[in-house]
């Protein structure tokens, strides 16, 4: 849908605009409807909302929760990001984010432990500094750019591939709330709960069928539509998923600013004849 976008970051979490640029950035790209979906975290909603005041823009209430689920007949658990979007009452999801910040917190100064053995310097100072001195907002993009910083790698995805991704020796797990319990608490703070980039969890096509099916079954209400840059296949996959679930959809660019310029703000997927916005239920 042009002019919406439904899935930005700033530097509240591991984008690099901050939320009073990012408005500024979507007006000129002629937005109308953006959510701030930071991680964890609903800290610049204030300040976007006061830069968009008497701007031809609605700013939508929107963060990006880590979860997890699991299928039954395996005991690995995975991770997946459920985009909470418009929420009405806040009470119930602060508490949420609040626990979810203190795991982010200890999870970052485990990594940067684990990695000092490894490179031989702690550079868990450094990596503090780079969000105000607030471990909550500290992602592993940051840990990652630290380590390009420091000369330790060369790009950050190189310090993904030989610290700290999954299966690596410096990576910890984000021992976020389970998925059905994830969406409860979107629904009770009367907002809609969206499947961030289904596609992008390194899942098998069956893996990624089972999840969007366990969303649909535990009352999820979209999921966000692949970028164009993926094969179609991809894209007629997840399609046909939501049709068979009869779910909603969701359209982001998930920007992050400069850190990741191949991701342009408001260039999102096209919407196929037959697909309902989320954005359609928002009041």
């Amino acid at each position: 849908m042009q002019g919406v976008d439904l899935h930005t970051h700033s530097n509240i979490s591991d984008g690099t605009y901050s939320p009073e640029l990012l408005v500024q950035a979507a007006l000129e790209k002629g937005i109308h409807t953006l959510a701030l979906t930071d991680h964890d975290s609903m800290d610049g909603l204030v300040l976007a909302e006061k830069v968009a005041k008497n701007q031809p823009i609605q700013i939508i209430s929107g963060v990006e929760i880590s979860s997890q689920w699991s299928r039954p007949s395996t005991n690995k658990s995975y991770g997946v990001h459920i985009v909470a979007l418009n929420m009405q009452n806040l009470a119930s999801l602060n508490l949420l984010l609040e626990e979810q910040k203190r795991i982010r917190a200890e999870r970052a100064k485990h990594i940067c432990d684990l990695l000092t053995p490894l490179i031989h310097i702690d550079i868990y100072p450094d990596v503090l500094s780079k969000v105000d001195g607030e471990p909550d907002r500290i992602t592993r993009t940051h840990i990652a750019k630290t380590l390009v910083e420091k000369g330790i790698v060369a790009r950050p995805q190189q310090a993904f591939d030989k610290y700290i991704k999954e299966g690596k020796k410096a990576y910890v797990k984000f021992d976020g709330l389970g998925l059905a319990e994830t969406i409860e608490v979107i629904h009770q703070s009367q907002g809609f709960a969206v499947l961030a980039h289904p596609t992008r969890y390194d899942l098998s096509a069956t893996n990624v069928r089972y999840l969007i099916e366990l969303f649909a079954e535990y009352g999820g209400d979209a999921v966000e539509l692949p970028p164009a840059i993926e094969p179609a296949s991809t894209r007629q996959m997840v399609d046909r998923m939501i049709e068979q679930c009869n779910l909603k959809v969701s359209v982001g660019s998930d920007f992050h600013g400069d850190n990741m310029p191949w991701i342009r703000l408001g260039n999102i997927p096209r919407v196929k004849d037959g697909q309902v916005g989320i954005w359609e239920s928002f009041k």
